[in-house]
C-alpha cells in the first residue's frame, strides 16, 4: 500500500502530543507520512521562573520542544504558520496585532492550504467548533482548518474533540474508587465544557498501544508539562485509560457508521 499523508493542525506546542499523539504515532508506525502544522509558538504559555536559560524566550524553548516531541511521534515535517499565541479567552492578548485570534481566516487558510496541496494530504485534523474547550486559538483552528481543507480539496477532514460522556464516566469511576483529581487549568469537570456529547463522535481510535510514546511526547514539552502536572503525575495505568482513546468527528460523516481509524475508507 502506498504511503498516505496525515496533516494534524494544532494551536500551540504540546497540543499535538495531548490530543493526537496516538494517531500520529500509529500513522508513522504504519508507514504513513505525518505532518504537524502549529499555528503559534505558544508565546503566552506559563513557565516556572528559572526554567529558561538567561536571555531565552519561551517561544524558542517551545519550538525546540515541539521538534523533540515530533521526533518521538515519528513526524516527517513540522511547520509553524507564523501567528502569535492569543492567550486565554478574555485576556488582552486576544486583541494583539499578529495574534491568531485576530488573523483573517481566508489568509490563514491559504497558508495551511498551500501545505495541504504541497503534501497532497489525504487527511486533515483540526478541532471542533468550540475548540474542544473554548480557547480562542483552538476555535480559530476549527475555522481555518476547515476552510483550508475546502480550498485544497483534502479528502477527509476531522474535528478533533473529546467524548464528554466518556469524560463524565471516567471522573465518576475515579471518584467511586477514591482516585478523583483536579482537571488541568480551567477545565472544571462539574461544568463539562470539554468536548462534545458522545453521540456526535464518528471516529474513536484506540491508541493504547502508543500511550508510552504519547506520554513521552508530552514530557518533551517540559516548559508546560512538568512531572508534577495533571498529565504526568497520573499513574501510568490511569494515564492509559484516560489517554488511550482519541476522538474525532468526520466532517460529513455519520455517527451511525462509526470508524475506528482515521484512514478507514482510504
Amino acid at each position: 500500500m502506498a504511503a498516505r499523508t496525515l496533516v494534524v493542525f494544532h494551536a500551540h506546542p504540546d497540543d499535538e502530543a495531548i490530543a493526537t499523539g496516538g494517531v500520529m504515532a500509529k500513522a508513522a508506525r504504519d508507514g504513513d507520512r505525518v505532518i504537524l502544522v502549529v499555528a503559534t509558538k505558544g508565546e503566552h504559555g506559563e513557565v516556572v521562573e528559572g526554567y529558561l536559560e538567561p536571555g531565552e524566550e519561551l517561544w524558542e524553548r517551545r519550538v525546540q520542544e515541539t521538534h523533540a516531541a515530533a521526533e518521538i511521534l515519528g513526524v516527517s515535517r513540522v511547520e509553524f504558520l507564523g501567528y502569535v499565541d492569543s492567550g486565554m479567552m478574555g485576556t488582552p492578548e486576544n486583541d494583539a496585532p499578529g495574534s491568531f485570534w485576530q488573523a483573517d481566516v481566508e489568509e490563514a487558510a491559504q497558508r495551511l492550504a498551500a501545505i495541504l496541496t504541497e503534501e497532497q494530504a489525504d487527511i486533515l485534523t483540526a478541532y471542533d467548533e468550540n475548540g474542544v474547550y473554548g480557547h480562542p486559538d483552538h476555535i480559530q483552528i476549527h475555522r481555518v482548518g476547515l476552510r483550508a481543507a475546502e480550498m485544497a480539496g483534502t479528502p477527509k477532514v476531522y474535528m478533533g474533540t473529546v467524548d464528554k460522556d466518556r469524560v463524565k464516566a471516567l471522573i465518576a469511576a475515579a471518584a467511586e474508587a477514591g482516585e478523583a483529581g483536579d482537571m488541568p487549568g480551567d477545565l472544571d469537570p462539574a461544568e463539562f465544557e470539554l468536548g462534545v456529547d458522545g453521540h456526535r463522535i464518528t471516529t474513536r481510535v484506540d491508541v493504547t498501544e502508543f500511550v508510552p510514546l504519547k506520554r513521552k511526547a508530552m514530557a518533551a514539552h517540559g516548559s508546560q508539562i512538568s512531572d508534577s502536572s495533571f498529565f504526568l503525575a497520573m499513574p501510568e495505568d490511569r494515564f492509559a485509560v484516560a489517554f488511550g482513546q482519541e476522538d474525532f468527528m468526520l466532517v460529513g460523516g455519520d455517527p451511525a457508521k462509526p470508524e475506528t481509524d482515521l484512514f478507514d475508507g482510504l
